[in-house]
C-alpha cells in the first residue's frame, strides 16, 4: 500500500469535516510560483468553539498531537493570531493552524479560496495575494528572505490584484518589504 502523502494526512481529515480552510504559506507560495520544500503546511481555519469536538474527533490522539481542548477553546476565542499545531505521530510532519476569527484578512481569505487538485485531491488554497501579505508580515517581523524569493516568483508567475494587493499593503504598514520584494528592489 502506498503511503499517504504528508499533505494528506491532514487534507483528508479536513476535507471530511466541511470546515473552511485554506492552505497557505510555503506549500501556497509554491503551486503559486516555485516549487520547493517544506517541514510543514499552514493552514487557515475557521473553528468555532461549537466545531472543537468534531475537529478533535477528526484528528485522532492515537495518530497525532492535538491541542487539549481547553487549549483549543482559547485559540479560537482569541480576536488576533489565534494559532496552534498538529503533529502526525508517525511522520512528524506538522499543520500550523491559524484560527480565523476577526481578522478581515482571514476573512477575505475564506471568501477569496481557491479549489484546486493537490497530490489527487481536491483542496482548497488561499489566494496569491494572501500568501504575498502574510509573507510580507512575517519579513517585516525578521523573517528569512525565502519570503522574498517566494513572494518574486508568486508576481512572476501568476496573476494578481495589484490594486488590491497596493491598499493592503498600506493598511499594513508593509511597504519598506513590499519594495523590496519588486524586481527593481533586487
Amino acid at each position: 500500500m502506498p503511503a499517504r502523502s504528508p499533505l494528506a494526512l491532514f487534507l483528508e481529515p479536513l476535507e471530511r469535516l466541511g470546515l473552511p480552510y485554506c492552505i497557505t504559506g510555503s506549500v501556497a507560495a509554491s503551486v503559486y510560483g516555485e516549487p520547493r520544500l517544506t517541514a510543514d503546511i499552514d493552514v487557515v481555519l475557521l473553528l468555532r468553539a461549537e466545531d472543537i469536538p468534531a475537529f478533535k474527533s477528526a484528528f485522532p490522539d492515537s495518530d497525532y498531537y492535538v491541542p487539549p481542548e481547553e487549549t483549543l477553546r482559547l485559540e479560537a476565542a482569541r480576536s488576533v493570531r489565534g494559532t496552534f499545531n498538529l503533529i502526525h505521530h508517525a511522520s512528524q510532519f506538522k499543520a500550523d493552524v491559524y484560527v480565523a476569527a476577526r481578522d478581515p484578512l482571514h476573512a477575505w481569505a475564506l471568501e477569496q479560496r481557491r479549489r484546486i487538485e493537490l497530490e489527487g485531491s481536491g483542496a482548497w488554497i488561499a489566494p496569491p495575494e494572501y500568501v504575498i501579505l502574510r509573507k510580507l508580515e512575517y519579513l517585516r517581523e525578521g523573517g528569512q528572505d525565502k519570503h522574498v524569493r517566494d513572494i518574486r516568483f508568486i508576481l512572476a508567475a501568476t496573476a494578481v490584484d495589484r490594486r488590491f494587493l497596493e491598499s493592503e499593503v498600506a493598511r499594513l504598514g508593509v511597504q519598506a518589504q513590499w519594495a523590496r520584494c519588486q524586481p527593481e528592489g533586487r
